[in-house]
């Protein structure tokens, strides 16, 4: 037997264990798919089998490549899948988190980085860009669902957990830019040079353009989609799922040609597909099929990453790396949601919720891979690696236990509160404007 077989054998049982387990799990157990296929990829890997090696130092570029389409896809089924129009009202829980917590997350995380590694300022911010997004692939447990023909559908915690994943993932970039600009002029002798140029292009000029292009290619694909004078043009009337996959990567590469951000063109092109003819069923044909992509591309991700666990990957973890990575998930992140969330009208165990949850994920690889091959840190890379891994290795232990169990009980309060309303609600008719009395 050779390697190729064994690995065309393992790829065969993750596609039919991606389509059995969500089913397994979806009681409500506390378990969820992401765990499961870790696992999985730890318990194979220390079986004696001819496997290949996963090593994400050698194979950066590969691991860059694999993350980045994952999360491009998980990007298009968020946007797809929210029924509320874009506003400052409607999303006003969103700005929040993208506005206060999740500077705060970046603030905190850089010093406790800095303070407990002894990191430089570079490598610390660094760790802060790459663990400050919430992530759109493994959040699916505390997402919305499948797109509704009605806007108020949508529970908050999960509109606020979606949105916020479908829109942090491109603003790591900027903060990611601003870890490799500090690195390269600590190199060069400690210069403050670079901040002006990094305010206009990596966080002004690219932020507009990807925004920009996203609504462009989002405007012309609803037109395309749903407006179309001929029927051949229409695609709506021929329910052709992949067509999703078309509009992930023109909206990415035309934006990333245009200097812009990929990523925030990919979930504004999605919601402008939507606003575009938000109670069509086309919607939720291409958010299945997105859906389908993405838990395929998930599973293989996940199991690799078990698999480089498994191999050694967290060898060069030490105490101080493994707190570090607890303090973000159990102290950072908490404390900076409820912090972005105060005042804003969220219930307070709804805030917990939210605040609790900023998974981390694909997207931290993503970024880790992609901010060491744009120049050295003076730390390193496997170390890096170590602390990223174990957080989402964390992350997808901890709130993959969690979700489940959390979220079901909160719909059971919201439920029972609905009831009581409701049951009040119908008393005051029936007794009509006098205790007592009937409303005839």
């Amino acid at each position: 037997m050779t390697i190729g077989d064994g690995v065309f054998t393992w790829l065969g049982v993750a596609a039919l264990g991606a389509a059995v387990l969500p089913r397994v799990v979806a009681g409500r157990r506390p378990l969820s798919l992401p765990l499961v296929f870790l696992l999985c990829g730890i318990g194979v890997y220390l079986l004696p089998l001819p496997l290949p090696t996963v090593d994400p130092v050698d194979d950066r570029l590969l691991v860059e490549h694999a993350t980045e389409i994952c999360v491009i896809i998980s990007l298009m089924g968020a946007g797809l899948a929210l029924d509320r129009p874009v506003g400052l009202r409607r999303w006003a829980a969103t700005w929040r988190l993208l506005g206060v917590t999740m500077p705060l997350t970046v603030v905190c995380t850089a010093g406790v980085a800095w303070w407990l590694l002894d990191w430089p300022p570079a490598a610390a911010l660094l760790l802060a860009a790459v663990l400050a997004p919430t992530d759109p692939v493994l959040a699916s447990e505390v997402q919305v669902g499948e797109p509704t023909e009605e806007e108020h559908d949508e529970d908050e915690v999960r509109f606020a957990l979606t949105s916020e994943a479908g829109l942090n993932d491109g603003l790591a970039f900027p903060l990611t830019y601003a870890a490799v600009a500090l690195a390269a002029a600590a190199g060069a002798g400690w210069s403050a040079d670079w901040v002006g140029s990094w305010a206009v292009e990596d966080l002004a000029y690219k932020c507009v353009v990807g925004v920009l292009g996203g609504l462009l290619v989002g405007r012309l694909l609803g037109w395309l989609f749903f407006r179309a004078r001929s029927k051949v043009l229409r695609l709506s009337h021929h329910r052709e799922g992949f067509v999703a996959l078309g509009a992930t990567f023109l909206s990415y590469g035309v934006t990333e040609l245009a200097g812009g951000y990929g990523f925030l063109a990919v979930f504004t092109t999605a919601c402008a597909i939507r606003a575009a003819e938000r109670a069509h069923g086309y919607h939720r044909v291409l958010h299945d099929f997105v859906e389908q992509i993405e838990r395929l591309l998930t599973v293989g991700l996940l199991f690799l990453l078990g698999a480089f666990v498994a191999l050694g990957g967290l060898a060069p973890l030490t105490w101080r790396g493994a707190l570090v990575a607890l303090a973000v998930l159990l102290v950072v992140r908490p404390l900076a949601g409820w912090a972005g969330l105060l005042g804003g009208g969220m219930e307070r165990r709804e805030r917990w919720v939210v605040a609790g949850f900023g998974i981390r994920g694909i997207g931290s690889l993503y970024y880790l891979a992609y901010g060491l091959g744009q120049t050295d840190f003076p730390v390193p890379a496997e170390e890096l690696w170590a602390v990223v891994t174990f957080t989402v290795l964390a992350s997808v232990v901890l709130h993959g236990v969690t979700a489940g169990p959390v979220i079901d009980r909160l719909d059971r309060l919201r439920g029972s509160a609905g009831t009581a309303s409701g049951s009040e609600e119908e008393r005051r008719r029936e007794d009509g404007p006098f205790p007592g009395r009937s409303a005839a």
